[in-house]
This record gives C-alpha cells, structure tokens and sequence, in this order.
C-alpha cells in the first residue's frame, strides 16, 4: 500500500511539475508574442512617426519651392511687364530723339518789330520721317567781314519743349538793338547755326534787309527754340 501510495504521489508531482513547465511555456511564448506585438506595433508607429517626418520635409520643400517658384514667376513677370511698358512708352513717343542737322531746313530772315529792335528769326522745318526734339538753345556764330567768328550768348530764357512731327517748324531768334548812327563795327555776313543738341553745322547768309548791329557781337542774344504754332 505504502508502494502504490508512493507511486501515485510521484505521478502526480511529474503532473504538476509537467503542467508547471506547459504554464511557464505558454507564459513566456505570451510574453514573446506580446513583446512581438508590442514590438511590431511599436515599428510601423516609429515607421509611420519617419514617414510623416519625411512627408513634413518634403511638404516644406514643396512649399518652399512653390513659394519661391512663384515669387519667381511673379517677379521675372513684373519684370518683363516693366519691360514691356518702358518699350511701349518709347514706342508711343516717350523717348524722341534729337533733331538731325540733314533732316532739318534751316532758314533765316529778318524779324526786325521797328527801327530801333533788330531781331532775326532762324526757322528749322523737319523734313525728317519721324518725329524728333529741337528743344533747347542753337549754338550760334556770326561770321564778319574781316573772317572772324564770333560766338553769341545766350539770352535769358528758360527753353520750352520743341517737338516736331514730320513737317512741323521751330524757330528761335537773336535779338539786338539797331544801330542808326551809321558807324557800327560789325559787318556780318554769316550765321552759323547748329541746332540743339547736335555737332553739325549749318551757314546761313545774314538777311540783307536785317538793320546794323549796335555796339559788339557781344551784345547780340540768341534765344530757345519753340514751335510756330
């Protein structure tokens, strides 16, 4: 009796310690698989955590370069809008060039309003194909008799704007005081006019009807030019 007693007791202490083992092995696979599971979840959160970074970054990038993309755009645009308009403008007649010297008819002829006020008006016509500016003071020479040239000054008078179409005519004038005691000293036979703004010369005869000049060529003014009309 005490044999099988034994026995038994021994069968059931490997039972337990079987089902001790069988416990402790289905603990510890749990625990792996939770520590599995936690651990794969933790992975595509860490994986989703990177993605989200990087679509952070890209998205910044994205939004960086659109925004520079369109300052860009907006900036190269107004740039060549500005240019468009500036050649506009020069197109519609913003900017005129200078009258040439051979596009323009260069006249002279004697203005005089009485006998004691000389005054000679020099017309310059353009018979250029556009339009072009004779604004501001001719440089003018008076040549004499004896071959000297002599430099007139300018009188005082601010320049209005001269702009001529094709056809149009601009005038400026010198204006003296007549000599009528019969011994001037000046003796002019030429003009010499360049216009405004220009290197080129023209001579044109002094008008034979024009009353003598008083005093020196000094005392001779030349004024700006303006249109006839």
């Amino acid at each position: 009796m005490n044999y099988t007693r034994t026995t038994a007791l021994a069968a059931l202490g490997v039972t337990g310690a079987l089902l001790l083992t069988a416990c402790g092995s289905d603990d510890s696979a749990n625990d792996s698989s939770s520590k599995g599971s936690s651990s794969t979840s933790s992975s595509p959160t860490n994986g989703g955590s990177q993605s989200k970074g990087r679509s952070n970054s890209t998205g910044a990038q994205a939004g960086n370069t659109a925004s520079g993309s369109g300052e860009g755009t907006e900036s190269g645009s107004g740039a060549a809008n500005g240019t468009t308009k500036t050649g506009g403008k020069a197109k519609a007649g913003g900017k005129v060039t200078f009258c040439k010297t051979p596009d323009l008819a260069i006249n002279a002829t004697n203005a005089a309003p009485d006998k004691s006020s000389g005054r000679i008006d020099i017309t310059m016509v353009n018979r250029g194909s556009t339009t072009c500016s004779a604004t501001g003071f001719a440089g003018v020479d008076i040549k004499d008799a004896d071959h000297t040239s002599n430099p007139i000054e300018r009188g005082h008078a601010q320049p209005r704007v001269t702009t001529l179409k094709p056809g149009d005519t601009a005038v400026f004038n010198l204006a003296y005081d007549i000599d009528t005691t019969g011994h001037s000293l000046a003796s002019p036979t030429n003009i010499l006019v360049t216009p405004p703004n220009e290197t080129h010369t023209v001579s044109l005869k002094w008008p034979a009807a024009a009353g003598k000049i008083k005093g020196a060529y000094t005392d001779v003014q030349v004024y700006p030019t303006h249109t006839t009309k």
